[in-house]
This record gives C-alpha cells, structure tokens and sequence, in this order.
C-alpha cells in the first residue's frame, strides 16, 4: 500500500469522517448515521463456493480484503435498520472499480449465508425440501451492504460506474438479461459548491482541497478564505498529500491551522524571493551584506546562513 493510501485509509477510518460521507450518500447529509453506533469490523471477505456446503471437499474458498467495513444500526421511520458499510478509498481511478465492488458485495453476502446456514444446522431444527438443502431458511435475511467509492484524486473520474459500462455489448435486449452493479462515487472534481456543503466535517475541506488543487491560486484562495481550516491532523495529512500543498505538519499536534501554515508557507516564499534577489545585487556588486541584511532584518552571519541555502535550492 502507497503512502497516499495509507494516509487516506487512516483518515476515513474515524468515525465521524466515515458516518459523514454516508449521510451524505444516503441522507442528503442528514445526520442520520451516528458516529458512535459505527462498530469496525473484519475487512476480510471470504465465502466458500458453490453452495456454501463446507462438507464438499471440491468447494473453493474466495478471499477479498476490502478498505474498510463498519456495521451501525440507523433509526428511520420509526423502523430499526441494521447496515454495513464499506468505504474503498481510490487515489488513482480504478477502470474495474464496478466488477471489484461486486465481488466483494456478493463475498459479503455469501459470508452471511455462510454463516447463518452453519447457525441453522447447530440448532438441528428439522426442515424438508429447499430449506434443508441449503441450510438457509425462508424467514432468514441478509443484512444490506453499501459501499462507497471516495475518490482521493484530481482528476475527474473517468472510469467506468456501473457493470453495463464494461460490457462490450450495447444491445439493449441482450443487457436487459445482465443485472447491472453500479458503483457509488464521491469524486472531488464533480462535487459542486452546494454539495461540498453538505458535509460536516473536515471531509468538506479535505474534498475542496483536492477539488481545487489543481489551479493552485484558487486552492489558495479556497484555504485563505475559509474559516474551518483548522482541522485534526491526519485531516492536513490528506491535504498536504493529495494536493502537494507544502506545509509543515508536526506529528505531535491533534490539530493543525492549514489556513496558518499556507500563509508561513506564502511569507516563507516572499522572504526567499527577496533572499534571491539580493543575492542577485550582491554578486553584482551593486549591494552590500551588510545591507541586504540590514533590509531582511537578520544578522550578517544569519542572512549569509540563509543565502547559502537559498543558492542550494537554486
């Protein structure tokens, strides 16, 4: 796994950074899926095939391991509604993202069925016919599964979001006999302003960031203007490693001030501009060290320190 990878898993791992792109997926960003009630659990997805029938020595174990997956309890209507939820973090666009998602989707119920058939047959509860045969009774239900693509890149999704896509058919009689799988998708580059809205935490910003870091004076504009730049860290980290955006972030503090560290990293650059530039007029004999450290405020010993570096760079 890339750095960037392990950076962006790391950050949609936090509760409420993963319950925030889901009520944004499912809810509009109604804060429906509560942080606390979000319970991780094994990204293993694994199902033995055909027929989950683990006494049939020829039965073939498929393994997957997915990003993430959190299973959580939503109160809707008055009705319970049990759900897992898998986040697959993309910093480069995955052109089978459609058949990868269904694989492990169609695991994850296997999984299920795996596992209540095994329960069923504890109990040696005495069925006949369809229900004894695959050990999966008629009042037994599998618990939904969504999974969410956010993609962590700059450049527009181009990659194919449903199943249909993929095929190289386009006869509409043949495809009405494929079910179809499409992908969910968070893509940056698509999210429009009033999207970006309807996220509550740091993942609005994060997104922005990455939306606009491509035209680097409105990425600029988009850090300098915005009032909740200051984030938890492993927020800056994304931004810092998506955007390449070069701020300075400290591993020992919970929370950073982006909008801070752009502006240190602006003056940090105006102060090595003017650095060159006199450097520039003292090899032309045109200004003293003296001087030159005189108008950039440092010691001589300092600024010949610096100049030093700055002709490194250069």
């Amino acid at each position: 796994m890339g750095k960037k990878d392990t950076i962006t898993k790391n950050y949609m791992k936090e509760n409420t950074v993963f319950a925030d792109a889901f009520n944004y997926l499912l809810y509009n960003g109604q804060q429906m899926i509560q942080p606390e009630k979000l319970r991780e659990i094994d990204t293993t997805e694994m199902a033995i095939l055909p027929g989950g029938d683990q006494k049939h020595q020829d039965s073939e174990t498929v393994q997957k391991y997915r990003d993430i997956l959190k299973k959580t309890v939503v109160k809707e209507d008055g009705e319970t509604v049990y759900l897992l939820l898998g986040v697959e973090n993309q910093t480069d666009i995955h052109y089978a993202m459609p058949v990868r998602n269904l694989i492990y989707d169609a695991l994850q119920y296997g999984k299920q069925v795996s596992d209540i058939t095994a329960e069923n047959r504890k109990t040696g509860k005495k069925r006949s016919g369809g229900e004894y045969l695959s050990g999966f009774y008629k009042e037994d239900k599998l618990t939904p599964v969504i999974t969410l693509v956010i993609h962590f890149g700059t450049e527009l999704w181009d990659g194919p979001e449903s199943l249909h896509e993929m095929l190289r058919v386009n006869d509409k009689k043949i495809l009405d006999y494929i079910p179809d799988y499409r992908i969910h998708l968070i893509d940056p580059a698509r999210l429009t302003k009033e999207q970006l809205e309807l996220f509550q935490t740091s993942l609005r910003e994060v997104l922005g960031c990455i939306k606009y870091a491509k035209d680097k004076e409105r990425l600029k504009e988009y850090i300098t203007e915005n009032t909740r730049m200051y984030m938890e860290n492993a927020a800056a980290q994304v931004i810092k490693a998506i955007t390449n955006t070069p701020i300075t972030i400290s591993e020992e503090e919970e929370e950073i001030n982006v909008c801070q560290a752009v502006d240190e990293m602006i003056e940090d650059g105006r102060a090595e501009g003017r650095m060159q530039a006199y450097a520039g007029l003292i090899k032309d004999g045109l200004l003293s060290v003296k001087e030159a450290a005189l108008r950039m405020h440092m010691t001589e010993e300092k600024f010949v320190e610096e100049m030093e570096k700055v002709n490194e760079k250069s």
